[in-house]
């Protein structure tokens, strides 16, 4: 019997973004999020004491400012080889064909796959052997499991490969392949990266992508980690997730129906942190927090935002490891008080009117046209998450709905003033 580790997506030294702004975040810990994951991962393999660690691509976040980056992966290397655990890997998307990563001697117990065929890695101690292609660039639109070489039954057989299977929302479909085709190769585990969620997307055989080990911004919120994988007489008898993460990120909602304080909203927002910290168990927490329902407080909600905010960010201040990434406000309108006058009064006119508004997403977008011709100067990288100058239809409805809000907000605190 013997044990392996499967990760991906290790981003090495990649910034967490959404907490850039905040005077007391803890920046320091912030910026090594991705090598403490790491150190996790390190410690993990030799606390199991596994028999080898499989790393299916994006080990880097592009090609780096300097030698740091490959000398810290070198140095932890050094640790493995020293425990005698090999580490086999492929390059991704962000790490394929960089000068200067290319560069660098590898440990002796590393084995990079190279990236114009199919390699193969035989561990004879074991009966294992492990076949992985890596990107030899960073757009790779050919399906790479058919230059794959069948699988010898007298062998436990993995594939290690960085995919987007068959396309997943939020990534570029690189290397696109089938379920179907893995099948076909006779494996008995596929490791598979480029995926940053978790997922086990067969298990006759395991097909499993670990997703990243350390959340880099709100849209991968919850655990993240590494896949530990159990063989007994050539057979997978468990597959274990294993979380390595240093800072998590959390989607904090928060129903403000039974609300009509600001005292009250507040103490439930507190409830729901507590709730998250819970969850991480004791990790610091990055969280955007959503306020919605029907509540009595929606007109100030939106008409006093700023000081709302203030709010939520000394409540979050007070638990001394929670920060907000983001507030948004989401919440409908009650049975408050209604503007003062007739049904027929201009006040009232104007606020029917507002809800009533259509706005184009043109009259959103083509308010500064010059972003289009700064998006045209700015490297892929900086738009591998989303492009920021193209706003979704959901984006584009809460701004629409934000705006409205805001307008009968305003209006209807007039209102109240003049009667």
């Amino acid at each position: 019997m013997f044990t392996f580790l499967h990760a991906a997506d290790i981003h090495l030294d990649s910034p967490l973004k959404g907490l850039e702004a905040y005077q007391d975040a803890p920046l320091e810990q912030i910026r090594l999020a991705a090598r403490r994951a790491f150190d996790n991962l390190v410690e993990l393999a030799l606390d199991e004491k596994v028999a080898f660690v499989l790393l299916a691509g994006d080990l880097y976040d592009g090609d780096w400012k300097d030698y740091n980056t490959g000398l810290y992966f070198v140095n932890r290397m050094g640790r493995l080889r020293d425990a005698g655990i090999p580490v086999i890997m492929v390059s991704g998307n962000h790490d394929a064909a960089r000068q200067i990563t290319r560069s660098l001697k590898l440990p002796d117990n590393v084995t990079l796959f190279p990236h114009r065929s199919v390699g193969t890695l035989l561990l004879d101690h074991y009966g294992v052997a492990i076949h992985g292609q890596s990107f030899s660039s960073r757009s790779v639109m050919d399906d790479l499991v058919r230059n794959f070489p069948q699988g010898d039954p007298a062998l436990f057989t993995i594939g290690l490969l960085h995919t987007s299977l068959n396309g997943r929302p939020g990534h570029e479909p690189y290397a696109p392949c089938t379920l179907d085709a893995l099948r076909s190769k006779g494996y008995h585990y596929w490791a598979l990266g480029h995926i940053h969620q978790r997922e086990e997307i067969c298990r006759d055989p395991w097909v499993v992508f670990s997703g990243n080990i350390q959340g880099r911004h709100i849209r991968e919120t919850g655990p993240k980690g590494c896949t530990l994988v159990s063989v007994d007489e050539g057979r997978v008898v468990s597959v274990e997730e294993r979380e390595l993460d240093v800072l998590r990120w959390a989607l904090c909602r928060v129903d403000s129906a039974r609300c009509d304080t600001a005292d009250s909203l507040c103490d439930l927002v507190r409830e729901a942190f507590e709730e998250e910290r819970v969850k991480a168990y004791g990790r610091p927490l990055a969280v955007r927090l959503i306020v919605e329902g029907i509540t009595a407080l929606h007109g100030e909600l939106h008409e006093d935002a700023l000081q709302w905010s203030e709010e939520f960010r000394a409540v979050a201040a007070s638990f001394g490891d929670v920060w907000i990434e983001k507030i948004i406000i989401k919440s409908l309108k009650g049975a408050g008080p209604r503007v003062q006058g007739a049904d027929d009064s201009p006040v009232e006119a104007l606020l029917q009117s507002v809800e009533e508004l259509q706005f184009e997403e043109s009259t959103f977008v083509g308010l500064v046209p010059e972003f289009e011709k700064l998006r045209t100067k700015l490297p892929p990288e900086l738009l591998s998450d989303g492009d920021p100058f193209k706003p979704g239809e959901e984006e584009l409805t809460a701004l629409r709905e934000e705006v409205k809000e805001l307008l009968m907000a305003k209006i209807g605190h007039g209102g109240r003033h003049e009667n």
